[in-house]
């Protein structure tokens, strides 16, 4: 569906979305009861996405008393494991995490995705906010975020940069900054994170905006320079960093996040217990300092919150994406 069809019916979405909630008919005498919960994955093992839901995993099992299971179910952009969790039995027993790419930037993307996020697909909990941290190469002329912006006003087209993919937010998140500044770079994209970092720690690339789980590591060995992060607000785990607001580019928050989802199909009440015991997981101190080992900031917010906060992303990257004209391979 092509976005204008989208940003026209995004409250009725909202509505029909909340309606999917309504019971259909699955019965649960008692919920959970002794089968195995099972956590959907729509990225490969070692990824932030299952990271998070290993570590949160662990601690709702000792919350519901139910063993869990991670399933790594990657593809197609995130869209396989995605589609599975909107497939999956009803019964409350297969949940997942997904990123801003199936749930949201993915809608624009593809001409046909094979799930609708905003009907199929419930939210229950945001689980974590990884601003984007733009880094130069140490050896850099570059030395702050003032340096960059006024380079690439100056310099239009003279500097590129990385990303893990096209329509990605750490493309979109630097595109967006652009607009903000009326100039232009060249986008290089790279089949993965690692991919894009290598080719700024090697100087092929001149910047880039980079999950900090991905850049920190080189910041504290003096590879690459911190310059600010992608957030409305300084990160409360990197409070030395500053944002672009704070350099006067304003509305541009490019967060890497990771919510927890499930099939809408659900009875209310099983995701009700559920959303409550991963929002009781997110909260717990081991499990926020550990993900804060990785440069996780847990949220644990209310499902209502995080559809609202999806609703936002909408609105800020699709039209970005139309106006780019960019497109994956089509379903």
């Amino acid at each position: 569906m092509k976005l204008s069809a989208w940003m026209r019916t995004a409250s009725i979405r909202t509505a029909i979305a909340c309606a999917a909630l309504v019971p259909l008919g699955v019965a649960q005498a008692a919920w959970p009861d002794d089968k195995p919960l099972r956590v959907i994955v729509p990225f490969g093992a070692g990824s932030s996405p299952d990271q998070v839901a290993r570590v949160v995993g662990e601690r709702l099992a000792g919350i519901l008393d139910q063993t869990v299971i991670v399933e790594n179910r990657p593809g197609a952009s995130g869209n396989i494991g995605t589609h599975a969790i909107a497939t999956a039995e009803p019964d409350g027993y297969t949940f997942g995490v997904s990123i801003t790419g199936p749930m949201v930037n993915n809608t624009v993307l593809f001409d046909n995705l094979p799930y609708d996020p905003f009907t199929e697909i419930a939210p229950l909990t945001l689980g974590v906010h990884q601003p984007n941290v733009l880094v130069v190469p140490t050896d850099s002329e570059i030395q702050t975020i003032d340096d960059l912006l006024e380079a690439l006003k100056e310099n239009p087209d003279t500097y590129n940069f990385p990303s893990p993919g096209a329509g990605t937010v750490s493309h979109l998140a630097v595109e967006l900054m652009l607009q903000r500044l009326d100039s232009t770079a060249v986008h290089v994209p790279y089949p993965s994170s690692p991919a894009a970092l290598t080719s700024v720690i090697s100087g092929d690339t001149h910047f880039a905006a980079l999950p900090p789980i991905a850049v920190m590591p080189m910041v504290k060995g003096d590879r690459l320079r911190a310059l600010a992060v992608t957030s409305a607000e300084r990160s409360p785990l990197l409070p030395e960093i500053p944002t672009l607001a704070e350099v006067g580019v304003e509305g541009i928050e490019g967060s890497a996040w990771i919510g927890f989802v499930i099939s809408s199909k659900v009875d209310e009440d099983i995701q009700e217990q559920l959303s409550d015991a991963l929002i009781e997981a997110l909260h717990d101190e081991a499990v926020v300092n550990k993900l804060a080992d990785s440069h996780m900031q847990a949220v644990g917010n209310s499902p209502e919150e995080f559809r609202a906060y999806m609703d936002e992303e909408l609105e800020r990257w699709g039209p970005l994406i139309e106006n780019l004209g960019i497109t994956q391979n089509k379903n």
